[in-house]
């Protein structure tokens, strides 16, 4: 979900919560505080910033304090039952970001929570522009820097947090009375599950609908990778839900804001997402040549004192197109049902990013000289283009046209 959408615009920032919901947040914001700091803290000014996820989000300012607080606080309430998961997965993870000296937070602090209550003030990063905004612009060397500035902090959120996975647990298992769910060794979206169902499903799925055969060298080396997206190598904090508008350009630096999906895992599922950007994102979009390979330095440069090994670049460019070849297998066996019967699709549309994401992990794979990986890859994107084609090319972010 989108927890500050820049308003620079003018735009509207969605269609929002009911003011009843609004008024519940502030009063129970309001009652979180006054426990926390043992005095009242009344909040003014409610502004709805229509969070897309299951909480209701809401800036208010201070209107009175004998405490250095903010002049602004967001609030995040999860009202119902059904939301308590994505609550605790929220509030462990501002939890251990709080804990981390100010110069390793990258993500905005908490200032109070309530587990029964289901709510989280955190300090309001303001209005600063989203990196979805920086690539939907018209500067492409300000959304360069926007994207470089993004993998490095990503860099420093894993370099920060790989030695606190038992941390991260014992705070969710505070909140929610389970110490590991099914899914914290996930891939995408915290279900263990998920790289099994795709690795089994999806070659049947390409067989019958475009009558493509993956060969067992390639089951192999997907099951590999997925196998090393479980391991217990490299593993470190995700946000999971790695999408542009989740994260806040700052004069401080990149700054994520969603954690309603994140876990621990191999930090190497989220550098995928530097060669399939934002692949899991509602509107992915392509960037330029080369900005993939700089971004990943940018982020090799934030965690290489810690995981020296990864210094060699021969073995990096082999765990990240492992962790490629996954997010692919993955993004496809989501997408494929959706789209089946789309007709005349655009170059902004999923089958053009099915397409473009395979041609691409052809290239990698040949490059690699993963010769079966890169045949399969390219027979898969040259089926979808003729199912959904011709011609099919992802459309670079707006920044770089």
């Amino acid at each position: 979900m989108i927890l500050d959408a820049s308003s620079t615009d003018g735009s509207s920032l969605g269609a929002g919560a009911e003011p009843s919901s609004i008024a519940r947040a502030v009063a129970t914001a309001e009652s979180v505080l006054a426990q926390r700091f043992g005095s009242a803290i009344p909040l003014a000014e409610p502004e709805d910033l229509a969070g897309s996820g299951p909480a209701v989000v809401v800036r208010a300012r201070v209107a009175s304090s004998a405490f250095a607080l903010p002049r602004t606080l967001v609030i995040k309430h999860y009202p119902g039952a059904a939301t308590s998961d994505s609550f605790a997965r929220e509030a462990a993870s501002y939890q251990l970001f709080t804990a981390l000296p100010p110069e390793d937070r990258v993500c905005p602090e908490l200032l109070a929570h309530d587990g029964d209550k289901r709510v989280l003030v955190i300090d309001d990063l303001g209005r600063a522009p989203t990196l979805e905004d920086k690539l939907r612009g018209s500067d492409s060397r300000a959304a360069e820097t926007a994207l470089l500035s993004w993998a490095r902090s990503l860099g420093r959120m894993h370099a920060s947090t790989a030695s606190r996975e038992a941390d991260f647990h014992a705070l969710l298992r505070r909140l929610s009375g389970r110490s590991r769910s099914d899914g914290e060794a996930g891939y995408l979206d915290g279900e263990e599950l998920v790289p099994l169902a795709a690795v089994a499903e999806l070659p049947a799925l390409l067989h019958d609908s475009f009558g493509v055969r993956t060969p067992d060298v390639v089951l192999d080396a997907v099951e590999r990778a997925a196998d090393s997206a479980r391991s217990l190598s490299y593993r470190a904090f995700s946000p999971v839900d790695l999408w542009p508008d989740n994260n806040l350009i700052t004069g401080a630096g990149v700054r994520f804001l969603d954690f309603e999906h994140g876990c621990i895992r191999n930090a190497l599922a989220d550098v995928a997402h530097l060669r399939v950007p934002f692949a899991s994102s509602p509107q992915p979009l392509a960037l330029p040549s080369g900005l993939s390979e700089a971004m990943t330095a940018a982020w090799r440069a934030e965690v290489v004192e810690l995981w020296p090994a990864l210094a060699d670049d021969n073995l990096l460019s082999a765990y990240t197109l492992g962790a490629q070849l996954v997010l692919v297998w993955l993004s496809t066996w989501r997408e494929l049902p959706r789209i089946a019967g789309t007709s005349r699709p655009g170059p902004a549309s999923r089958a053009a990013a099915l397409v473009t994401w395979w041609r691409d992990l052809s290239t990698r794979a040949d490059r690699a000289g993963d010769d079966a990986v890169a045949e399969h890859a390219a027979t898969v994107a040259g089926a979808f283009d003729m199912r959904f084609g011709p011609d099919l090319d992802l459309a670079l972010y707006p920044a770089f046209r």
